[in-house]
C-alpha cells in the first residue's frame, strides 16, 4: 500500500466564517458557514451547516485474555427507540472526556463508575469521527487487559447522572456472534469487537503472564 496521502485539501483550503451558537442545553448546536474549494477547480458557495459539538469520548472493552471473555454494559439509549425492537443496548464502557486529553484516566474513571472496575493494562486500538457531516465527536478506543474470572453480573452507574447500567460477562465468541446476528449494532462496540476478533491471538501472547 503506498504512504501518498489521498486527500489533497487541507485546512488552508476552507474559509470557515465565524461559528454562531444556536443552543446549549445537554448537548451543545453551532452553525457552521463555510466555503471549500472543488475537485473541478474554483470555490463553493457558502455551506451552511448545523453541527453537534460533543467533544471527545472514548470507549473501552474490558478483556480477560486467559478466560476469554468480555464484559460488556447494558443500559437505555433513547436515540435506538425509533428503529430497534428495545432502546436497551449492550455496549462497551464509554464516556466523554470533557475536555481532557488524559485519556486513559478518563477510561478508568468510566470503567469504576459504569462497572465497578479498577483497569490497569489498556491497549489503545484506534480512533475515528462518529459521524462527521453532523458532530465533531471523536471516539478513542481502547482494549482492557481485566481479570473477569470473579465478576458477576451488577448494576452500577452515577444516579446524579441518570445512570442505570447493567454489566454482563461473556464469552468473546458469544459477544461476535451477537454482534453477527446485529443484537450489537452501536458503532463503539462494533468497532472495538472486530479489532478483537483481529487482534485477539495476539493480545493473548501479550498478556498472558499479565494475570
Amino acid at each position: 500500500m503506498s504512504d501518498e496521502k489521498l486527500v489533497q485539501f487541507t485546512h488552508r483550503d476552507v474559509k470557515l466564517h465565524p461559528v454562531k451558537k444556536l443552543y446549549k442545553g445537554f448537548f451543545e448546536i453551532n452553525l457552521y458557514e463555510f466555503e471549500h474549494a472543488l475537485f473541478n477547480g474554483g470555490t463553493s458557495s457558502v455551506i451552511r451547516r448545523e453541527i453537534l459539538e460533543r467533544g471527545d469520548a472514548i470507549a473501552v472493552l474490558p478483556y480477560d485474555p486467559i478466560t476469554d471473555r468480555v464484559l460488556l454494559i447494558e443500559q437505555i439509549r433513547i436515540g435506538a427507540i425509533k428503529s430497534k425492537g428495545s432502546p436497551w443496548l449492550l455496549e462497551c464502557i464509554a464516556g466523554m472526556t470533557d475536555g481532557s486529553e488524559d485519556y486513559e484516566g478518563v477510561v478508568k474513571k468510566e470503567a469504576h463508575e459504569e462497572a465497578g472496575l479498577h483497569l490497569t493494562d489498556l491497549e489503545f486500538m484506534l480512533s475515528y469521527l462518529s459521524s462527521p457531516g453532523g458532530t465533531t465527536e471523536r471516539l478513542h478506543l481502547y482494549l482492557a487487559c481485566t481479570d473477569l474470572s470473579d465478576v458477576e453480573s451488577g448494576v452500577y452507574g452515577l444516579q446524579s447522572e441518570g445512570e442505570d447500567i447493567k454489566t454482563h460477562v461473556l464469552t468473546a465468541d458469544d459477544a461476535i456472534a451477537r454482534l453477527n446476528n446485529a443484537e450489537i449494532d452501536n458503532a463503539a462496540t462494533v468497532i472495538c469487537l472486530q479489532w478483537l476478533a483481529l487482534n485477539k491471538e495476539s493480545m493473548r501472547l501479550k498478556w498472558k503472564t499479565n494475570l
